[in-house]
């Protein structure tokens, strides 16, 4: 019964393979049991990560601001509007909530900007995300790439950090 219990169960197992000209990669294994009438055999599958397949890369307050002065990228915060009017919210960005993102990303752009107040990105422009602290932001990342946005990436110190490095500039 536990075997039965066990061979139900899917493992992954990630290791680094080097390629021929010195790259490292993340292959992923997955073994699953079947069964048959011998008894029990494995399947496996193998799938290789490329550098396109690696999570987006997260942008410090630096690299924020610089988007947002040089307007080469798109900053939409998720929090949700009472957040934003309660704590604040970082200039220049777009609120979108965590709940909407999937949806407002699939707008024609003269709806989102109705709705948002702002640009639509296009799939292949800067997209960031923002949040209080990460965790909404890097889900909000995930629905964008799962619809068809290359560049996207997260602000994981959110609105904390920012308002913690502007509040020193202030004070300096």
């Amino acid at each position: 019964m536990a075997l039965n219990a066990c061979c139900r169960l899917t493992r992954c197992v990630f290791r680094a393979v080097e390629s021929r000209n010195g790259a490292v990669r993340a292959v992923a294994s997955r073994s699953r049991c079947l069964y048959g009438r011998g008894g029990v055999r494995t399947a496996l599958w193998t799938r290789t990560f490329s550098s396109a397949d690696q999570p987006a890369v997260s942008v410090t307050y630096e690299q924020v601001k610089k988007l947002l002065v040089a307007r080469t990228g798109v900053l939409i915060d998720v929090r949700e509007p009472w957040e934003l009017r309660e704590y604040g919210s970082i200039p220049g960005s777009i609120n979108v909530p965590l709940g909407q993102v999937n949806v407002a990303l699939q707008l024609k752009p003269e709806e989102f900007k109705e709705k948002y107040g702002g640009e639509m990105p296009s799939l292949g422009e800067c997209l960031v995300f923002s949040c209080l602290a990460g965790v909404r932001s890097q889900k909000a990342l995930e629905a964008a790439q799962s619809l068809g946005y290359s560049n996207v990436q997260h602000y994981p110190g959110g609105w904390e950090d920012w308002a913690k490095h502007e509040i020193l500039q202030a004070k300096a």
